[in-house]
């Protein structure tokens, strides 16, 4: 399996992340969380009080921030200077601040120069909104994962209530619905599944099932077995 990049897409809370993280982690490749690397700018933006409109000031950050990664166990740990963020970029307001930040043409080209780079020496898990249409077009096997919007809001919440953040389930669904909408709908890299990506719906899987579905793909697609 050497060489190879497995791409994995999908909509907020189909599972991508924890899936990928879990996929690398079994078959020994490096984990790239691109979605992570957005919600970092999308931090730093809001802690500097910018407008998710202000393209030119947040394109400045994609390009000047350091962003960094470290698996510990079965936690991606991401980092900003040095520094770990990983529970600050998971806070509601980053989640929503996320989607319109990254319509922006400069942001997403500074993150994803720097993500090809990241994954230059092949071997990497690629996670995120967009892996598959253009960030890795030309992966190894491409994954399109999705579920029912009520599951992805469960998933949410239960997600936030182990850090100890209350949130209402029908206000989750709806914040889940109008992300689609906007990723779906933005004119630069939208939420699509590619021709060649295989759909793998979540729905009623769990994260173990999911990734055992992927590594049977792998096997069959990459390693021809």
């Amino acid at each position: 399996m050497a060489g190879k990049i497995i791409a994995i897409d999908g909509p907020a809370g189909s599972g991508k992340s924890t899936t990928a993280r879990l996929l690398a982690s079994k078959i020994g490749y490096t984990f790239l969380d691109t979605g992570a690397m957005y919600r970092v700018v999308a931090w730093v933006a809001l802690k500097k009080g910018l407008s998710v409109d202000d393209g030119k000031s947040l394109e400045i950050i994609a390009r000047q921030v350091e962003i960094s990664f470290k698996m510990d166990g079965d936690i991606n740990r991401v980092f900003l200077f040095g520094k770990e963020m990983t529970d600050e970029i998971r806070a509601p307001e980053v989640t929503k601040a996320v989607s319109p930040i990254s319509v922006h043409d400069g942001v997403r080209a500074a993150l994803v120069s720097r993500q090809r780079i990241m994954a230059k020496d092949g071997n990497i898990v690629a996670e995120g909104r967009d892996t598959t249409s253009v960030v890795f077009p030309d992966a190894d096997l491409k994954i399109f994962l999705d579920a029912s919007i009520e599951e992805r809001a469960r998933r949410r919440q239960l997600e936030l209530a182990k850090k100890g953040i209350g949130t209402d389930f029908e206000e989750l669904k709806k914040d889940i619905i109008e992300r689609d909408k906007r990723d779906s709908g933005r004119k630069n890299s939208p939420l699509k599944k590619t021709a060649d990506a295989i759909v793998v719906d979540t729905t009623s899987l769990t994260i173990e099932e999911q990734v055992e579905r992927i590594i049977r793909l792998i096997k069959a697609r990459i390693l021809n077995v």
